[in-house]
């Protein structure tokens, strides 16, 4: 099995995808005026409007609901990412180093779900994170 992808489900699905291209750097690939796909050398990230949701069940899903989450973007340099976008994003928090050995920042998108971009900065995170 390969964790290939995470689904957003976006009321203003521009707004998002523009956030996730802003944060990541890499353009989305618009599949359907509906869905966009943001696809990283680790895994992709897709983002559906609300429309989509009716596809698979109304209701399963809606935006600006997630409590659970957090996105996570490996960089080089996570204090140099946040001196980018502290201007153009919500920080949630500043950048700080945690107990597993990552050094990180967090923000939140346009529907409220956070995102974290981190740097292993101890060596056993690196270690850690080398085959990614």
């Amino acid at each position: 099995m390969k964790f290939a992808s995470t689904r957003l489900v976006a009321s203003d699905i521009k707004r998002m995808v523009a956030f996730y291209e802003l944060v990541t750097g890499y353009r989305a690939d618009w599949l359907a005026p509906v869905f966009a796909e943001i696809v990283t050398p680790g895994a992709a990230l897709a983002i559906g409007n609300t429309e989509t949701v009716a596809m698979f069940k109304e209701g399963s899903a809606e935006p600006r609901a997630n409590k659970t989450a957090i996105i996570e973007f490996m960089v080089s340099d996570v204090d140099a990412e946040f001196s980018r976008l502290k201007d153009q994003v919500e920080v949630v928090h500043e950048p700080k180093d945690l107990p597993w050995g990552n050094r990180t920042v967090q923000f939140s998108d346009p529907e409220g779900t956070r995102v974290a971009l981190y740097t292993p900065v101890t060596e056993a995170a690196r270690r850690r994170f080398s085959g990614r």
